[in-house]
């Protein structure tokens, strides 16, 4: 059984210091929903404050439709798993995993059953009897889950559970988490400053940034049309170009910048004359060849091989540093350092956001 969880304009202060303003989230039953942001920016205190151990400042969270005011985290429909994933290293994984359920009194029988079936579920069922000690670190997560999932909570809410890893274990890992979501069909609230992580698994995403929530929405909306300066640098790879609106219509600005006039989808709040910056991704340009008109001349400064792409690292009119990517089908090779070239892009795959909307 899931559950939604509404945040309705929830601050949480600690003295003089606001941790979060004003949020205001309606995550649905069963969704996979992330909360992303770099760290000291309030998304592990909004957590705390789902599970109780926190109480906000001012505002309300109700989990299926209950006012959580006054409830504790022992009376909650959740469960936390911990950054460090707090297993009991005395106790055999069988152990682990039954714990919740001893405390709350539930019979030997009963709770071997439950166990076993959890240690199917996380891919572990004929490890139950091993001691912590003599296991891999993704094996340890999967406890932590099982263990989690043990007292059937509404919500399982997760704290950066994967940020110990090692990328590779990282990346099965999300993969993992996002299987046993599927299957089990509660709603998980997961934190993490990792924006892979985040776009990966999630049905949705709240990025973050000191205390307020800035655009919440799927991943690729996220990714191609953010809402903010804030959310356009921090969520992937962005090169931003400073400069003034000299036209607009119903799709698209024109902005005058220092490596010349650049057309992009124009946001809320531009017309002629405003300070804004277009934002471009690495992956969305491409080198001029043939017939193709340069938007902006560059010189290459470095590569760098990443096995299935190449950056290329130029530098334009006065210094702007610019970053593009070339898939392994571009030809990089002949790109030499110190040679000149010409970029282009799409206007679609480009957006305009006026200065006065950066944090």
């Amino acid at each position: 059984m899931s559950a939604d969880v509404d945040l309705d304009n929830v601050s949480i202060r600690f003295g003089e210091f606001t941790a979060v303003k004003n949020a205001t989230l309606k995550i649905k039953g069963g969704e996979f929903f992330s909360i992303l942001g770099p760290s000291g920016c309030g998304k592990t205190t909004l957590l705390r404050a789902v599970s109780g151990f926190l109480d906000p400042s001012e505002g309300e969270i109700r989990i299926g439709a209950k006012s959580m005011v006054g409830i504790g985290p022992n009376k909650r429909p959740t469960a936390l798993i911990f950054q460090n994933l707090a297993l009991f290293p005395l106790m055999t994984v069988a152990e682990n995993i039954g714990y919740g359920l001893r405390v709350r009194g539930v019979s030997r029988a009963d709770r071997d059953r439950k166990v076993a079936e959890l240690l199917k579920l996380v891919a572990l069922p004929d490890q139950g009897h091993k001691r912590i000690s003599e296991l891999s670190g993704g094996q340890k997560q999967r406890v932590a889950i099982a263990r989690a999932l043990a007292v059937e909570p509404q919500v399982l809410l997760l704290d950066e559970p994967l940020s110990a890893l090692d990328l590779r274990l990282r990346q099965h890992m999300r993969n993992e988490l996002r299987a046993i979501q599927q299957r089990v069909g509660i709603t998980f609230i997961y934190i993490t400053h990792d924006q892979g992580e985040a776009l990966t698994m999630s049905d949705r995403v709240a990025v973050m940034n000191t205390g307020v929530i800035e655009q919440v929405g799927d991943g690729r909306s996220v990714y191609d049309d953010p809402r903010t300066r804030f959310v356009a640098s921090f969520v992937g790879e962005n090169n931003g170009f400073d400069g003034t609106v000299v036209s607009t219509d119903a799709v698209h600005a024109v902005i005058d910048t220092s490596v010349g006039r650049l057309t992009g989808r124009r946001s809320e709040g531009l017309g002629p004359g405003v300070k804004a910056t277009i934002f471009i991704r690495p992956e969305a340009f491409r080198i001029v060849n043939g017939a193709d008109k340069a938007q902006i001349e560059a010189t290459v400064t470095a590569q760098a091989f990443e096995g299935n792409a190449t950056q290329l690292f130029l530098k334009g009119t006065g210094d702007k540093a610019i970053t593009i990517l070339l898939s392994r089908r571009e030809d990089a090779g002949d790109v030499a350092v110190g040679r000149t070239v010409g970029i282009t892009y799409t206007a679609k795959d480009a957006v305009i956001l006026p200065a006065e909307a950066a944090p």
